[in-house]
C-alpha cells in the first residue's frame, strides 16, 4: 500500500518538501518528477521491486531519489550496507541504459529510508560506522556513504499538515490511535484531493486506510462497505459516537458498581462502629444494674429494661447518682 501511495508524484513532492529539510530541495522542478521503471534487475537477477525510484530535474540535470520502504518491527543494523548495495545496482542499471549526465558521469542519488516501526531507529546511518577504523593510509580506501532516514514515529508532522502536506497526513494517520484523530486527517485529505486528476491518489489512500490502517486500529469494526474517503470519514464519525455511548454506559456501570462497593464498605464501617457502641452501652448498663441491686436490692424488670435502652449520657448520669441518691427513684429522677 505504501508503494502504491508513493507511486504518485504528489506524495514524493510533499515528502521531500516537508521532511528533507535541506536548502537544495527548493531548486527541484517538481513538474518533472518521473517514476523510474517499477524494478531494476541486477546481473545476478535479484529484483528490487519493493522500493521506489524517482528522478527530478535539479538545475538542468537529473537527481534520482531512491526511497526504500522499511516496515520491519525492528531496525536493520546493517541498513547502510544494504542501501550501498542497492545504490550500486541502481548505478549499474543506469550505466546499462546509458542514463548518464552530459559530462558522461553518473547522476546524484538521494538514498532515503522511510521507516514506520514502533521502536525508534538507532542503526548506523553511515557505512563508516560499521567498518573498523583501518590503519594508516588504508582509511583512504574505506567507502563513504550515508543515507537519509525518515523515522515516522520521531517525525513532527503537525507543521507540514497545516501546510497541506500529503506525507504529513499519512504520518498522522499512522500515529493516530482514536477515530477522532483519524477523522481529522481524512477530512484534510478529502479537501486536498478533490480534483478529478487526483482520483488515483484518493483511491490509494482509501485502499491503505481500509485494508491496513483501520483493521489494526479498530478491531471488530466492519469496514467492508466503505469505498471512498468520504465514507471512511462518516464511518469514523459514527464510531466516535458509538464509542462515546459505550464509554458513557461503561462509566455508568462502573459508577454504580463503585457506589455499591462504597456503600457496602461504609455500611460495614458504620455497623462496626454501631456494634462497638452498643456493646459498650450494654457493658455499662450491666455494671450499673449490679451496683443498684447491691444497694437497693433486687430490681424490677421495668428497671432492667430501662437500663438496657438508656443512652450513654443517661448511664453516665445514673452512675454518678448511685452513691448519693437516697432511693432508687431518685437515681432516675427527671431522666
Amino acid at each position: 500500500s505504501y508503494k502504491l501511495l508513493f507511486s504518485h508524484p504528489e506524495m514524493v513532492r510533499d515528502l521531500l518538501v516537508g521532511f528533507v529539510g535541506q536548502s537544495w530541495v527548493a531548486d527541484l522542478d517538481f513538474t518533472t518528477l518521473e517514476k523510474v521503471g517499477g524494478s531494476y534487475v541486477a546481473d545476478d537477477l535479484r529484483d528490487r521491486e519493493d522500493d521506489t525510484v524517482w528522478r527530478v530535474r535539479f538545475k538542468e540535470r537529473w537527481l534520482y531519489v531512491y526511497i526504500l520502504l522499511e516496515f520491519q518491527s525492528t531496525e536493520d543494523d546493517y541498513m547502510a550496507v544494504r542501501l550501498l548495495t542497492y545504490m550500486g545496482l541502481l548505478y549499474q542499471d543506469l550505466i546499462r541504459q546509458k542514463l548518464l549526465t552530459p559530462a558522461g558521469l553518473l547522476p546524484p542519488v538521494l538514498p532515503m529510508v522511510l521507516y514506520n516501526g514502533k521502536p525508534r531507529w538507532n542503526a548506523a546511518r553511515t557505512i563508516q560506522e560499521l567498518i573498523e577504523t583501518p590503519p594508516g593510509r588504508l582509511e583512504d580506501y574505506t567507502p563513504h556513504f550515508k543515507y537519509l532516514l525518515l523515522d515516522e514515529g520521531a517525525i513532527d508532522e503537525s507543521g507540514p499538515l497545516a501546510l497541506r502536506n500529503l506525507a504529513a497526513a499519512l504520518f498522522r494517520l499512522e500515529k493516530s490511535r482514536t477515530p477522532h484523530g483519524m477523522a481529522q486527517a481524512v477530512t484534510a485529505l478529502i479537501d486536498w484531493l478533490s480534483s478529478p486528476q487526483q482520483a488515483g491518489l484518493r483511491r490509494a489512500f482509501t485502499v491503505w486506510i481500509k485494508r491496513v490502517l483501520l483493521p489494526g486500529r479498530l478491531p471488530g469494526v466492519d469496514v467492508s462497505s466503505v469505498s471512498n474517503l468520504l465514507e471512511i470519514k462518516t464511518m469514523l464519525a459514527e464510531t466516535v459516537i458509538e464509542w462515546t455511548e459505550q464509554w458513557k454506559q461503561q462509566g455508568l456501570q462502573q459508577g454504580l458498581q463503585q457506589g455499591l462497593e462504597q456503600g457496602l464498605e461504609q455500611g460495614l464501617e458504620q455497623g462496626l462502629m454501631r456494634g462497638k457502641l452498643e456493646g459498650k452501652l450494654e457493658g455499662e448498663a450491666a455494671i450499673i444494674e449490679r451496683q443498684l441491686a447491691k444497694r437497693f436490692g433486687p430490681l424490677a424488670e421495668a428497671v432492667r429494661a430501662r437500663l438496657k435502652s438508656a443512652t450513654a449520657e443517661q448511664l453516665e448520669l445514673w452512675a454518678d447518682r448511685i452513691l448519693d441518691a437516697p432511693s432508687l427513684a431518685a437515681i432516675f429522677d427527671n431522666h
